[in-house]
């Protein structure tokens, strides 16, 4: 059996589930486990303003859920890596069950 992890690694799951927080953000997940997008196929698709979703973006990138790449003028969302989209299918696994 795995030892218990140290306060540190700890920490560092309780911030990573703060991102998953908020439903907005769990839908903007959601969308970018399927395809990269900009903030404003986002903000159409979960009907919220550019700025919050902007905002919501500011936080994922924060916490290292999403990652960005420039494509000309556009800023194309996608998630950081498989991880959190097999946090996200668990959680909807989760809750279905």
């Amino acid at each position: 059996m795995q030892s218990v992890p140290e306060k540190e690694t700890m920490d560092a799951i309780a911030e990573l589930f703060k991102g998953f927080a908020d439903s907005t953000r769990v839908h903007i997940l959601a969308l970018l486990s399927r395809q990269e997008l900009c903030v404003t196929d986002i903000a159409e698709t979960v009907d919220v303003s550019q700025s919050a979703i902007s905002h919501q973006l500011r936080i994922l990138k924060q916490m290292h859920l999403i990652k960005f790449r420039r494509e000309g003028k556009n800023i194309l969302y996608s998630l950081a890596d498989d991880h959190v989209k097999t946090i996200l299918q668990m959680g909807l696994e989760h809750v279905l069950e």
